[in-house]
């Protein structure tokens, strides 16, 4: 029974983390109160909440004056935080979220500025910050034209945030409720997704790649990693900080540990991705198999946000309007163009023609990694016979 919660008569005894002291959570003057009972034994807790009992029972000022000083022994008063002070706490706290990128820290911090900005007429400390609150929050984003993702991506470091500053307020944490969040289906009526490229689109961009009249920053190297895309359908980051020591060309094998998943995957070299590999040989300079390309990728500005992602996407985008597509179109109710046709387009390309050679299923999640959720949009089609043999 230990480390469950205990209903009594006058409220109920529980704790918030497994190894945390109990809690005692009762109504008083119709408002939910929590104090700490600063013990980690239920049955010792319990006895502790029986002396609390003359307080909580209490129905005038005096009669709880009174009994105040019995009961300031268990509870402690809540330390108090400024929401204007609460990222400077957050940020140096032991248990605060550690995202792998600088991007995404200060997203975090952006997130948060962001919300004390939109309730600053409702709640001035973290402890003063209700469901309602919060609800408002919601309501905002989903006027300020911004995906379904993005929203909720918001709301689960806001979550992250009040989970970790939890000593310093009561009862649960505001952003715990379903309702802040938005459901996909929402945005399903768009008509806008990404779209993967035909055998003659990629074939169309290797074409504008070699055309010495086209122009774009380390071209060379760019070309190879369109290469990559196509013929192992790893991402651009996998493919662009590709290093030499992942590469074997006596086994005719590349190795990826992927960024994004931290999964490692095994990739046979298909005949013609070996021959541009060979001619990369020729620029072999230090640990990255695109030297310059991976040298620009990795640039960061000041406060340690990567800034040369972007510039590199920026040119393999350029290259897809070289065929005369429009990377991304604008989406009636969003901020932000949505991207249709990327790099990223080519993994999608790579699933589409393995589920179309028949290559099993398994055999795919294996090179693109075991969670892509990309292998069931090309492998629905499987079923697609016997169910017309059923309608039938």
């Amino acid at each position: 029974m230990a480390g469950k919660s205990v209903k009594l008569d006058i409220g109920t005894v529980y704790k918030k983390d497994d190894d945390g002291p109990y809690f005692f959570r009762y109504q008083l003057n119709g408002q939910r109160k929590a104090v700490s009972l600063k013990t980690k034994n239920q049955q010792e807790a319990i006895a502790k909440v029986r002396d609390l009992v003359p307080v909580v029972k209490s129905t005038t000022v005096e009669l709880i004056s009174a009994h105040v000083k019995h009961a300031r022994g268990l509870a402690t008063p809540r330390k108090t935080l400024a929401l204007a002070d609460v990222w400077d706490v957050y940020s140096k706290h032991p248990n605060r979220a550690t995202p792998a990128t600088a991007h995404e820290r200060e997203s975090y911090r952006s997130t948060f500025e962001e919300f004390v900005e939109v309730v600053a007429p409702y709640a001035k400390e973290i402890a003063d910050v209700p469901p309602e609150v919060t609800d408002k929050f919601a309501q905002h984003m989903q006027g300020s034209s911004i995906s379904v993702a993005t929203h909720n991506r918001k709301i689960q470091r806001l979550r992250q945030i009040f989970a970790t500053l939890k000593d310093y307020r009561e009862g649960e944490n505001p952003f715990i409720t379903k309702s802040l969040f938005r459901k996909p289906r929402e945005e399903q009526e768009n008509g806008v997704r990404r779209l993967s490229f035909s055998r003659e689109q990629e074939e169309a961009l290797l074409k504008e790649l070699e055309d010495p009249r086209r122009k774009v920053m380390n071209k060379a190297e760019l070309r190879v990693v369109y290469n990559l895309g196509m013929f192992t359908g790893q991402r651009f980051k996998d493919c662009i900080l590709l290093r030499w020591d992942k590469i074997d060309l006596n086994r005719r094998k590349i190795w990826v540990k992927q960024f994004k998943t931290g999964k490692d995957v095994t990739i046979p070299i298909a005949p013609r991705l070996f021959e541009i590999l060979q001619e990369a040989l020729s620029w072999k300079r230090d640990a990255y198999f695109c030297p310059a390309t991976a040298e620009r990728y990795s640039k960061t500005d000041a406060k340690g946000k990567n800034t040369g992602n972007n510039l590199v996407n920026i040119d393999a985008l350029r290259v897809i309007k070289w065929i005369g597509l429009e990377p991304s179109a604008q989406v009636k109710g969003r901020k932000r163009k949505v991207t249709v046709y990327g790099f990223h387009s080519l993994r999608h390309s790579f699933a589409s023609h393995c589920a179309e050679a028949g290559v099993p299923k398994a055999v795919v999640l294996s090179i693109l990694g075991t969670n892509s959720d990309i292998v069931d949009k090309y492998y629905t089609h499987i079923g697609d016979e016997a169910q017309e043999k059923a309608i039938m």
